[in-house]
């Protein structure tokens, strides 16, 4: 997009979405409020003085030196918390436990190729059965569950890269955004209200 274009989405009260692996997007807009949420586990390029608050979610950001606040992403009873002085916990490579299940919910690539699903986003799946394959591997479910998070079909993919998640609860409705999304939004308001507003 230009930048014509991101004001002419802007003035629909809609949200511009560009790729941008260069960044030059914020230094050309200066926006007031910089949000990394990449979460790639380490910081890649934020730094802060990109805007008058810098926001990094996850570990890899110290606040104080890449960001102003820290976010911590870790499942658990630290999750959402604001951190002013130094870093969230680090990455353990293991994701958060969910109904006894951690390595197990999380599909991987099992090779270097190109990704073709053979499920849809909030399918049912058992374990054992297809999710798709990469490069003619075959991709299955370890566990039961629905479909909840799954990238884009015939993607390049690279050997161990997430390409999607079972969510293992019944509960839990796919259509809706997950706790843990909604506890990470409501502390970069948060955050973001902290700066403003005191």
């Amino acid at each position: 997009q230009t930048s014509l274009d991101i004001e002419k989405t802007l003035k629909k009260s809609q949200i511009p979405v560009l790729v941008d692996p260069s960044w030059l997007t914020i230094a050309r807009w200066k926006p007031e409020v910089v949000i990394d949420a990449i979460l790639a586990k380490k910081n890649i390029g934020t730094r802060i003085d990109e805007a008058e608050l810098v926001i990094g979610l996850g570990p890899g950001f110290c606040a104080g030196i890449d960001t102003h606040i820290v976010i911590e992403t870790n499942r658990g009873p630290n999750c959402g918390r604001l951190i002013h002085q130094g870093y969230a916990e680090k990455n353990t490579g293991i994701p958060g436990s969910v109904m006894g299940h951690d390595v197990a919910r999380v599909v991987r690539a099992p090779a270097t190729g190109i990704f073709a699903a053979a499920v849809l986003l909030n399918d049912r799946v058992k374990a054992g059965d297809t999710i798709g394959t990469v490069d003619n591997k075959v991709v299955k479910a370890q566990i039961d569950g629905r479909v909840r998070g799954l990238i884009r079909d015939r993607l390049f993919v690279q050997t161990g890269v997430k390409i999607g998640d079972i969510e293992p609860r019944e509960h839990v409705n796919n259509n809706l955004v997950s706790d843990k999304s909604l506890a990470l939004a409501g502390a970069v308001l948060e955050a973001i209200l902290f700066r403003y507003n005191s």
